[in-house]
């Protein structure tokens, strides 16, 4: 008579019988865990490892399998894979981190016209020089295995993060200079109103140029409910042309100054601080959050300021600091708001159109307030 193995019977509490149940019936876990959970019921009911795998049309070893880890490790268990080790690694790890050191340099500097990798493109380059570098187990390197040896070091040579290099010296001071500005700004907008005209003006300004007047070849498609939700645009579009504007926001009152120009040169700078000239009363100093643009400080720029002593204070941002200027704020507002996805047919018509947005804020201002360090700030 055959020796048959003599198994303890598996005792289930109600509440992981319970589990066991609603597994076995659902319709939405996975297969495995669904038969599994069969198996465990059954054998638990006492039922025979045959009769299991006769019932469920499949063979003992598997059943015998569920049990034994059911019984060494409880039924919950039992209904995961336990992890194995896997297949031992064929490529070194001196391999691996050569593979990762290419990645990690640009493909021009190896004599490649790309200028970043491609998981094809780098599997070639190892699989070619491989055996020069020592490394012979590579010289059948796949794109996958390149990706996976990658993603294992968190690199990813194929993508590029932007970022902002700090080239000025002098950033922290001047960082310090306009965030002292939005202070006095704070302190301005907490003093009870006046009818004295303000001794102080404080205003943001920059220009964002290169707005495109972008026109369709034939008129927009609307929704229709059901069949296209959203709005359909021809491929075609015609450029007309670009324009400049000049915006200086007074960080008082949310009050946008603004003009359209071809060109920002500086005879455009000098007439946009003549339109804020003419804005606020002879006794009000003007003072200017802005960047370095050649127009701001060239010769000409300067030459009419010394005709206006008192009235105008400029105070720059620093070297790739723009951050620092809230009017990149209302920018930033216009760009997602009126500007996204606009189509006119001719710059006149976008002229009218930025200037009609600018009215309609103007009639509603909004005021925009700095937080960020303003904490550390204090004013003397």
């Amino acid at each position: 008579m055959p020796f048959q193995r003599q198994r303890p019977t598996l005792v289930l509490p109600e509440d992981i019988r319970a589990q066991l149940d609603t597994i076995g019936r659902s319709r939405t876990e996975p297969a495995h865990r669904v038969e599994r959970a069969k198996m465990l019921l059954s054998y638990a009911e006492g039922a025979t490892i045959s009769s299991i795998a006769r019932a469920m049309n499949t063979n003992r070893p598997k059943v015998e399998r569920c049990v034994d880890k059911a019984l060494q490790l409880g039924a919950l268990m039992a209904l995961q894979d336990i992890p194995r080790s896997g297949r031992p690694r064929q490529i070194p790890a001196e391999a691996r981190a050569w593979v990762v050191a290419l990645a990690c340099q640009k493909p021009k500097d190896l004599g490649y016209p790309e200028e970043l990798w491609t998981t094809r493109l780098l599997a070639e380059h190892v699989r070619q020089h491989c055996h020069a570098a020592g490394h012979p187990r590579l010289s059948k390197l796949a794109r996958g295995t390149v990706s996976k040896i990658l993603s294992q070091q968190a690199v990813r040579p194929h993508k590029v993060s932007y970022y902002l290099e700090r080239r000025d010296p002098q950033f922290d001071e001047k960082m310090a200079q306009v965030l002292l500005v939005y202070k006095q700004v704070e302190i301005l907008r907490a003093q009870e109103p006046s009818s004295e005209p303000p001794l102080t003006a404080i205003i943001s300004y920059d220009e964002k140029p290169g707005i495109q007047a972008i026109g369709s070849t034939v008129d927009d498609l609307p929704p229709v409910p059901g069949q296209y939700p959203t709005v359909g645009r021809d491929y075609e579009y015609r450029r007309h042309g670009t324009l400049t504007l000049m915006a200086g926001l007074d960080l008082v009152t949310g009050h946008v100054h603004s003009t359209l120009v071809e060109r920002h040169r500086s005879r455009e700078f000098i007439a946009f601080l003549k339109q804020l000239d003419a804005a606020y009363p002879p006794e009000t100093t003007i003072r200017l959050v802005l960047d370095n643009h050649s127009a701001h400080i060239s010769k000409e720029t300067r030459a009419w300021l010394a005709t206006m002593t008192n009235r105008f204070e400029f105070i720059f941002t620093p070297k790739h600091g723009s951050w620092l200027n809230l009017v990149e704020s209302f920018f930033g507002k216009m760009a997602r708001t009126l500007l996204r996805g606009i189509r006119v047919h001719s710059k006149d018509e976008l002229k009218e159109r930025i200037q009609q947005y600018i009215d309609r804020i103007n009639a509603d201002p909004v005021v925009y307030r700095w937080t960020y360090k303003m904490d550390e700030v204090s004013v003397a």
